[in-house]
């Protein structure tokens, strides 16, 4: 029987206005404020306060006529104790990782706090490669893997059983059903392979049978970063570090029990775990799960604002892009007037989809900062604060941030910043996490004197808020000066044409990298890039900073949870700059357009030409000297290969 007593649900001390608000919440000391010690028990608590009040809303459909399945605070804890007792009795304990692998979905909660309660949980992002989740589960040394029972969602269950066999530590897969699956349907079931819904109706509901007792310092997750590019970085969450995040959002965003959220954020990303639900559970907030397919739905999309009018949510949260999305939509007379708060995150917001937003809906968008080396938020902008787009609010209370200069490496130095100054930003704080699984990424990711570098760049304002302009990695540094992409960004975003943006550099002989930018235009909307690029440059005061071209793009390169995938932009801008440079090649040399190398990225920074020996013939070995020649100069790693 567990130790851990029922306690108070978090809740809302005072109205958060300004950082005096939140200093005022550091007036007693953390360890009386926060007495929760794990996830469980916040669950223990929710459960016990708010019994049968609606905790999870799942919609089967975009259509807001159609039925959902409901589960409430005691449904939910009582799926939570059966699925821990489960992966108890298929010996998990509290070391060993419970892989995840499910869409949207009910089920998904019961593995995350069930999985934390019994073990250390491992969410995996579905779209990625076999390799990248074989990968992931070895590094983590995955026990038991949860995965949905249908290939109708990025063909999980096909990927879970080729996992099987590659993981070396897995002893089990629990199948989920999904929810439309007629009973019995599924037939029978390969060794090693369990019915998640019959494994759990055999246990306990109302109990640990293990006993455990959770410490804060206990790792409760591995969340993984990235994931897209490079050999995996698991990041281990602490079971402390996701409470504080919990109660820190509950406090700064005055979350109460009479709320109602649409969680559209995958849930094996840190925003829709931890921000998004955590926080929102650990309050009594009602959370709306829109299909298993979520904001990537885009009949969900299209529907959104009916989805609003029919089950009154009381803020909307979502990406960048999904709100350049959602500003497509029209409301056509649906009410939206519960949504009392609207906030994003994940990338800087651009203005002019601010004042969009704002013309079109009425809402301000509230920025907040968010990160998986601190369980998910860092910063937030509460309700009734309003700041320029950039501005992602207070830091989080009993946390520390400091705006330093960067050295000559683009790092941070040990030099810090005055108010108003930019620089990239560094925190310490009760949600930072335990390090990843490696001890080598551990070290890059702390300066020397144990602040964690995050890659931000930004700067504090008289009102103590943090303002960000962008990662330091995608600055642009023509012939030594530092181009802040954003600029370019907002310059062109501001187009009523323009849709989506991007600022990146382009490898340039002598200067470097050269400024060019890409673009999405607005369904319907047409404009030639010469004009964008005059409009741009219009706007951009400093001569360096003006983009040397605007490529208009069908679709814009995404990661998985909606943020602009810069590095697949980036080789674009190359294979551009190599393109033109083997175009005069050829020409020079006279050679047939039959016969002209073609020109591949070749992973991040690097690029492949490829010359056609026979088509080229005699031409084949001076086309190879005069490409390795001139593409050498580029400050990209090339290969010009004959085949």
């Amino acid at each position: 029987m567990s130790a851990i007593r029922a306690g108070a649900p978090f809740r809302p001390s005072h109205p958060i206005r300004s950082i005096e608000d939140v200093r005022k919440l550091e007036q007693t000391p953390l360890d009386e404020a926060l007495t929760v010690r794990s996830t469980y028990e916040i669950f223990r608590n929710a459960g016990a306060a708010f019994g049968h009040k609606t905790a999870l809303t799942f919609l089967r459909t975009a259509d807001p006529a159609d039925a959902p399945i409901r589960w409430s605070y005691a449904d939910l804890l009582a799926g939570i104790h059966q699925t821990a007792n489960a992966l108890y009795t298929l010996g998990v304990g509290p070391g060993d990782a419970v892989a995840v692998l499910l869409p949207g979905c009910l089920e998904y909660h019961l593995a995350l706090w069930g999985g934390e309660a019994a073990g250390i949980v491992q969410p995996l992002n579905p779209l990625l490669s076999d390799e990248k989740l074989v990968s992931l589960m070895i590094a983590g040394r995955a026990k038991v893997l949860i995965a949905y029972g249908s290939d109708d969602e990025s063909g999980i269950w096909s990927k879970a059983m080729r996992l099987r066999g590659q993981v070396p530590t897995l002893t089990t897969v629990l199948r989920v059903a999904p929810h439309d699956e007629a009973a019995g349907s599924a037939g029978g079931l390969p060794e090693g392979v369990a019915d998640f819904a019959a494994l759990r109706a055999r246990e306990p509901a109302d109990r640990l049978v293990s006993g455990r007792d959770i410490a804060p310092s206990d790792i409760a997750a591995y969340f993984h970063t990235g994931g897209t590019t490079g050999a995996p970085k698991l990041a281990r969450h602490s079971h402390g570090a996701q409470v504080f995040t919990a109660w820190a959002s509950v406090k700064l965003q005055g979350m109460k029990d009479t709320d109602i959220s649409i969680n559209g954020y995958p849930l094996f990303h840190v925003a829709g775990v931890l921000p998004a639900s955590l926080s929102s559970l650990s309050a009594g907030v009602e959370v709306i799960i829109p299909t298993t397919a979520l904001l990537r739905n885009k009949a969900v999309l299209a529907n959104y604002w009916r989805l609003v009018e029919a089950y009154r949510p009381t803020s909307l949260s979502a990406v960048p892009t999904v709100l350049a999305a959602l500003a497509n939509v029209p409301l056509a007379g649906a009410d939206i007037s519960s949504i009392r708060y609207c906030r994003t995150g994940a990338a800087v917001l651009a203005p002019e989809l601010a004042a969009r937003f704002k013309r079109l809906f009425g809402l301000h968008v509230h920025e907040s900062l968010g990160m998986t080396e601190m369980a998910g938020i860092s910063t937030i902008t509460p309700p009734g604060v309003e700041g320029p787009a950039g501005c992602v609010g207070f830091p989080l209370p009993y946390s520390q941030l400091r705006i330093v200069a960067l050295d000559d490496h683009g790092n941070a130095s040990d030099r810090d910043l005055p108010i108003g100054e930019q620089g990239m930003v560094l925190f310490k704080s009760p949600n930072l996490f335990s390090g990843f699984l490696d001890p080598a990424d551990t070290a890059k990711a702390f300066t020397a004197d144990g602040w964690l570098a995050t890659g931000d760049l930004g700067w504090l304002d008289a009102q103590g808020r943090l303002n960000l302009s962008g990662r330091s990695k995608d600055l642009i540094i023509r012939s030594g000066h530092n181009i802040d992409p954003k600029v370019i960004e907002d310059a062109l975003g501001a187009h009523p044409a323009v849709q989506l943006c991007a600022a990146v550099g382009a490898p340039d002989a002598y200067a470097g990298e050269l400024p060019v930018i890409f673009a999405t235009l607005v369904p319907g909307a047409s404009v030639s890039e010469a004009e964008l690029l005059v409009f741009t440059a219009e706007r951009v005061d400093e001569a360096p900073a003006r983009p040397k071209s605007v490529t208009v793009i069908e679709h814009m390169p995404m990661t998985n949870v909606g943020k602009i995938y810069k590095p697949e932009l980036r080789s674009l801008a190359a294979c551009r700059v190599a393109d033109s440079l083997v175009d005069e090649a050829c020409a020079s040399l006279g050679l047939a357009a039959a016969a002209r190398p073609q020109v591949q990225a070749d992973g991040d920074n690097a690029l492949k030409v490829l010359i056609d020996a026979t088509a080229a013939g005699a031409l084949a070995a001076p086309l190879q000297a005069q490409l390795q020649q001139v593409l050498g100069r580029l400050p990209l790693k090339t290969q010009v290969v004959l085949v």
